[in-house]
């Protein structure tokens, strides 16, 4: 059986009538009768007492009709959901993020303007380091991945959203901050403060030192920028940020900015491709845009 001989046998039940029920469908009164012969033939049993004036439910008939209005609500709540998905008027949206994102890109705003827009899309926020992140939209887990430049792949999209150079911050009375050239060889000799591997800025600035040959010692590892300031700030360590980062903490660290070397804090959002352009990840994306755009025309 198919959707559309349910449709036609509860139009009929309702209709206690052949004709008035194909008028309301819109169909030749044949095509509706032959539809119901074919459903009696599949149960091997009556649904309907004809006669010439009207038609009345067998009692298979009023059994099977509450079943028959049960699979149409149904199946018409699976496709108001596929509709709602795909127009962002519901549905879900998950999006990850590693640490230490550029100060610009204000990601709770930017949810909370999303949230206003398409109040009935549930949203859901995760933290974790890039690798675990690719690995979750990979699987379908997430929908967006905010992370920093990847290894290119076929089976991701991904868009550039935000460049800027990593400074060094210390505190204003570490001897860094005395120092008239800040260059990699120069702020190796101090304690690091920095993300756990894989995390943030992490494998960018690792990966800048053992290109210069250097080593350096990270004496603490974080999780989060709020204790990576706050033991900066206490003279523990010095650390590598985004330049809009640093200058987002406050008066009580030492800014100052990296010579003969480019270290650039370079992030994008990835994404599977074949997304619908309707649906919430590219609406998503679409305001994210929209507020760059904006940001960059008050520069």
């Amino acid at each position: 059986m198919d959707l559309r001989q349910l449709q036609y046998f509860v139009a009929a039940a309702k209709a206690e009538h052949f004709t008035r029920a194909s008028r309301q469908l819109n169909v030749a009164q044949s095509a509706l009768s032959s539809a119901i012969k074919s459903l009696e033939e599949e149960l091997r049993t009556q649904l309907f007492v004809r006669s010439t004036r009207k038609v009345r439910l067998t009692l298979a008939g009023k059994a099977f009709l509450e079943k028959a209005v049960v699979v149409l609500d149904a199946a018409e709540d699976a496709r108001q959901t596929v509709h709602d998905v795909t127009h962002a008027n519901g549905g879900k949206l998950g999006i990850g993020t590693v640490q230490g994102l550029p100060a610009f890109l204000d990601l709770p705003a930017l949810l909370a303007e999303f949230h206003d827009l398409y109040e009935r899309v549930e949203v859901r926020l995760i933290q974790g380091g890039a690798d675990h992140l690719l690995d979750k939209l990979r699987k379908g887990i997430i929908d967006l991945a905010f992370l920093p430049v990847t290894e290119p792949t076929s089976s991701i999209v991904t868009t550039m959203i935000a460049c800027e150079d990593l400074v060094l911050i210390c505190a204003v009375d570490h001897p860094a901050a005395a120092l008239n050239d800040i260059t990699l060889p120069a702020i190796s000799q101090f304690l690091f403060v920095d993300f756990q591997p894989d995390w943030g800025t992490r494998k960018l600035i690792d990966d800048a030192f053992h290109s210069a040959g250097l080593t350096r010692k990270t004496a603490f590892e974080v999780s989060d920028l709020n204790t990576l300031f706050d033991l900066v700030s206490r003279g523990l360590g010095i650390a590598l940020v985004p330049e809009s980062v640093a200058h987002s903490y406050g008066p009580t660290i030492s800014i100052r900015s990296v010579s003969q070397v480019d270290i650039c804090w370079e992030v994008i959002v990835a994404r599977l491709p074949g997304e619908l352009p309707e649906a919430a990840p590219t609406r998503f994306l679409t305001l994210l845009e929209t507020k760059r755009r904006v940001s960059s025309s008050q520069v």
